[in-house]
């Protein structure tokens, strides 16, 4: 028989012989460039070992001058973990900002929009990577960036404080814990940046975690592949999953899944 999908077009958790499902965890990575794919794979290789699968949030250009085209490591390394079963996520264009302080798409009217995510979409085909799943920087997408979404070929959008299945018109409410990526004034998710006490936020994160498992919600994880490198940050986000497990959180992707037809179950 074929998987059921959840109202988001997610893949559901396993049913628990209570007849509950299970909290789910989905981890995601951003900012995977040369300087940081090392630290990335080194996590991802830990987080192998516990069973938990990861949303790698990709970018095909970021600061610097930095072009994933040019960079076959890297290229390879997703590639090889989208094949292991990890999830590959549109992240942005070149994530530079489109206005003062603001992230690429929090602002941008939908034509624009529509513009950064053919390119972006275009590149990653082309290094065979491309996704039908879009989190914007920062976890921000502006209204005219969200309408230009399905119109791309996206049908999943991982926001800050919701995962939304845009051809269903359904989503799951549940906020980003996060370390490394800002997310702006408004957004609704809890990130940590530098500059912010890291002890305080590592337990709130953790606490955070353990929380939203034991409701049973989605616990959503989220870290910079530079801050992957540093042991604070690091440990804090391998406590928020080890707790979500014992919560029994079951791993989750940010995936999308088109309807299941009755035909096709037999």
């Amino acid at each position: 028989m074929s998987a059921p999908v959840t109202p988001t077009g997610l893949r559901p958790a396993p049913v628990t012989p209570t007849g509950l499902r299970p909290a789910r965890l989905i981890v995601s990575v951003s900012g995977i460039r040369d300087e940081t794919r090392d630290a990335a794979a080194e996590f991802a290789s830990e987080l192998s070992n516990k069973g938990v699968r990861l949303s790698l949030l990709v970018a095909p250009r970021l600061k610097d001058k930095y072009r994933l085209t040019k960079d076959s490591q890297t290229q390879d390394w997703l590639r090889e973990r989208k094949e292991a079963g990890d999830a590959i996520v549109l992240h942005g264009y070149d994530q530079a900002a489109t206005k003062r302080r603001r992230a690429e798409f929090a602002t941008l009217p939908a034509h624009e929009a529509r513009l950064r995510l053919t390119a972006a979409d275009r590149v990653m085909e082309e290094i065979g990577l491309r996704t039908r799943v879009f989190a914007a920087p920062r976890w921000i997408a502006s209204p005219g960036a969200v309408s230009a979404l399905p119109a791309a070929g996206f049908r999943l959008l991982a926001g800050a404080t919701a995962v939304h299945d845009l051809e269903r018109g359904t989503s799951v409410r549940s906020r980003v814990f996060g370390i490394g990526e800002g997310f702006g004034a408004g957004s609704g998710g809890y990130v940590w940046e530098p500059g912010t006490t890291e002890p305080w936020w590592c337990r709130a994160l953790v606490m955070g975690a353990g929380r939203v498992a034991r409701r049973g919600g989605v616990v959503r994880l989220a870290i910079s592949a530079k801050q992957v490198g540093r042991p604070g940050p690091r440990q804090a986000l391998i406590d928020a999953i080890d707790l979500a497990q014992y919560h029994g959180a079951e791993s989750a992707l940010y995936e999308w899944l088109p309807r299941v037809s009755s035909r096709n179950i037999a």
